[in-house]
């Protein structure tokens, strides 16, 4: 266990960002499996929404630096590719 001051209060900080780290990366999930789930039903308005809402919520996890920008960026393509698709 640690002794000094500064490490234990690294423990904490540690503590708190995987927690944030973990319901941020969730919430992306959910909302990527949401997009597919449009996308297979092929409905267009519901892709579109969900869509924009993933697109919100990876850029923020991109921002903050939960996600690695190239691989938010991937995400979003993908996506954005997939809405497109529906005829």
């Amino acid at each position: 266990m640690s002794h000094t001051q500064s490490a234990k209060k690294r423990i904490r900080q540690t503590i708190v960002r995987t927690a944030v780290n973990r319901a941020t990366m969730s919430r992306v999930r959910t909302l990527r499996k949401k997009v597919a789930v449009a996308v297979a039903g092929s409905d267009k308005e519901a892709a579109v929404a969900a869509y924009n809402e993933f697109a919100s919520v990876i850029d923020k996890a991109a921002k903050k630096g939960t996600v690695p920008a190239n691989r938010a960026a991937n995400y979003k393509s993908k996506a954005a590719k997939s809405v497109a698709s529906i005829a």
